[in-house]
């Protein structure tokens, strides 16, 4: 089977992507609809910050084409606040709730705060309890994580590890399942700088290399959100890595 690049952004509901992204009188109770016209896949920071009622999800499933594919952020209290410890029953009541989208939820991010301690113990008994491994990617912000022990203990259990630019790191050429996952939060400024067109083609040669090394699915996220910058970088990544859309 061909690889599924997948792109597209952090969120949808932000109001400086008016005029930007949504057409000036297009009302916001339709901003949803004219989303899923553009990419095919999302990822939903809002999870990570308050929970949402199980009708949520079923409205997602609901609302969304037949190949949609959602990416929940795991809650900050699993990750930021109990910082990955005795969070068994946390887990499996956010793992309940996700598996609503059934076949449309395409992965959780795990974001490790970088706050915890460099712990492989803890965060492998944590990866234990989701209903499966393998559609969880894990994002590190703290590079001693980064090392050949880390990967191998995510490949051991089909872990996917997240591919992060940032002002702090570029793309690492790194795949520790068949899935790749790429998060790009901006190059000189965290959440607000503008990818220009020559970083836009060094991140398509990164995808193309993970899609070429083992991926079979590759996911990219846009998390500039600000001014409107993610929709616009992901609409001209997208041309670049799926020319017949």
């Amino acid at each position: 089977m061909p690889v599924k690049f997948r792109v597209g952004t952090s969120g949808w509901t932000y109001e400086h992507w008016k005029d930007v992204f949504y057409p000036k009188n297009l009302p916001k109770s339709r901003w949803f609809t004219y989303y899923l016209s553009q990419f095919s896949t999302v990822e939903v920071n809002a999870t990570f910050y308050q929970s949402f009622k199980y009708q949520t999800y079923l409205n997602w499933y609901e609302r969304t084409p037949e190949d949609f594919q959602f990416v929940l952020k795991v809650p900050r209290l699993i990750t930021h606040i109990k910082l990955l410890d005795e969070v068994e029953e946390e887990i499996q009541a956010f793992w309940h709730s996700a598996s609503l989208l059934k076949e449309k939820l395409g992965m959780l991010l795990l974001q490790v705060s970088p706050k915890m301690p460099v712990d492989p113990e803890r965060l492998h008994k944590a990866l234990l309890v989701f209903g499966e491994a393998r559609k969880v990617a894990v994002e590190f912000r703290r590079r001693e994580w980064l090392n050949a022990d880390t990967f191998e203990n995510l490949k051991s259990m089909g872990v996917t590890i997240c591919c992060v630019d940032s002002p702090n790191n570029r793309i690492q050429n790194i795949l520790t399942s068949d899935t790749a996952y790429i998060r790009l939060h901006g190059r000189r400024r965290w959440y607000s700088d503008l990818y220009l067109p020559e970083e836009l083609n060094e991140i398509a040669e990164r995808a193309r290399y993970l899609a070429e090394n083992g991926a079979k699915r590759v996911y990219i996220f846009f998390n500039n959100d600000f001014d409107g910058n993610a929709p616009r970088n992901a609409l001209a990544l997208q041309e670049q890595l799926l020319p017949q859309t």
